[in-house]
């Protein structure tokens, strides 16, 4: 890749606004005045899976619509990914991780030693916005930690591809919450050190299936695979946001059950109960809650 080209890659999960955070770095980045294209990387994922996009720019037209593969700033939108996937292969030697996380750069445990920035995107997006979607306040913390896009790009970007999906009053709040993130943003240095082994792989990829996988369940040193394989990979690690009950306020209706994607909800005597193995945190069980019984709160990363 000429050194005249920069990439940026995400890292998030299904539903956190990963693509939109690459669309809108790319129109930052025709806004600073270079060529940009934008893309992602995933299958047939679902609500909470990892997912990956990309923004190349360059001073002059881009050709190639594909990564790669060396980034200059990796942007991770939920810190529980940093324990399962490796973020920082293919970081530039120069380049910087910037994490969505509670904790200082110095806290954080990459499999190399990195230049890392750190900001509470997930508390600045739902004070500013009310959701917990963070692509904005994340794309503000990449400006802050990188010369890569202006603040001003940022705020374009923001404006370009937000404002024909959530008009004018969803703009501002989007914008308040990248203003708010550059400010909040800290940068050090990560520690180095921590080791991927195939079992903390989310799952396995196509080359690791065996032969014949196709009519077994089996079980293999990338995990259970096959038919019948979702009732061990458990993918309550997705979540990002976890649903409390209050059982003291719960009428028993049982719209949270009928309506839970993932069969969540148990029925039993004495009224519902949530289980979290499969829960990825959508949310639909407390949207639909009449009596408010049910609270949708942040996952703590260990």
């Amino acid at each position: 890749m000429s050194p005249a080209v920069r990439e940026v890659r995400f890292h998030g999960r299904g539903g956190q606004g990963v693509v939109l955070a690459a669309q809108m770095l790319a129109v930052a980045a025709v806004h600073d005045g270079g060529h940009a294209v934008a893309f992602p990387t995933f299958g047939p994922e679902r609500r909470g899976a990892p997912v990956v996009a990309h923004t190349r720019f360059s001073p002059t037209p881009l050709r190639r619509r594909s990564s790669g593969g060396r980034a200059d700033a990796i942007v991770v939108f939920d810190e529980s990914l940093l324990g399962a996937v490796d973020v920082a292969s293919g970081l530039a030697e120069d380049g910087v991780v910037v994490v969505n996380s509670t904790r200082r750069p110095e806290a954080l445990s990459l499999s190399a030693p990195a230049s890392a920035a750190t900001v509470d995107a997930t508390s600045i997006a739902l004070e500013r916005t009310g959701h917990p979607a963070v692509n904005a306040a994340l794309i503000g913390a990449l400006a802050r930690a990188t010369d890569l896009v202006s603040l001003g790009g940022i705020t374009a970007g923001i404006q370009e591809v937000l404002g024909p999906r959530l008009g004018a009053d969803g703009v501002g709040a989007n914008l308040a919450a990248s203003v708010a993130a550059f400010g909040a943003t800290h940068v050090g240095r990560a520690q180095g050190g921590r080791q991927f082994t195939v079992a903390e792989r989310w799952l396995p990829g196509v080359l690791d299936l065996p032969p014949g996988l196709a009519v077994t369940y089996r079980e293999t040193p990338q995990g259970a695979i096959g038919p019948g394989s979702s009732l061990r990979n458990r993918t309550g690690s997705w979540r990002v946001n976890r649903p409390v009950l209050d059982a003291d306020r719960c009428t028993n209706c049982l719209l949270c059950w009928l309506y839970c994607p993932d069969g969540s909800v148990l029925r039993t005597p004495h009224g519902v109960a949530l289980r979290y193995d499969y829960c990825k945190g959508c949310g639909i069980c407390a949207a639909v809650c009449t009596p408010g019984a049910i609270e949708m709160m942040r996952e703590v990363v260990a």
